[in-house]
């Protein structure tokens, strides 16, 4: 039986959404190629700071921090 692709792309859409935290030290066991948004105020006005696993080494995980722009209103 085929889904109708609207179905389809809702039953995946959680799994593609970032994890959102207030501090980068609330991030724990960064995997390979995961992203978190953290919203610490040290991005310019519209942007949010993206953390992601960037590299594999034989100590663990290396993260990349860039700001990238804040999509939808801020939430209180």
């Amino acid at each position: 039986m085929l889904l109708p692709a609207a179905f389809a792309l809702c039953a995946f859409a959680p799994s593609a959404m970032a994890e959102q935290v207030s501090r980068e030290r609330d991030i724990v066991n960064l995997r390979l190629g995961q992203r978190v948004l953290v919203d610490d105020g040290s991005c310019p006005a519209g942007q949010i700071k993206e953390v992601s696993g960037a590299q594999l080494t034989t100590t663990g995980v290396i993260p990349a921090r860039k700001c990238i722009p804040r999509l939808g209103s801020k939430k209180r």
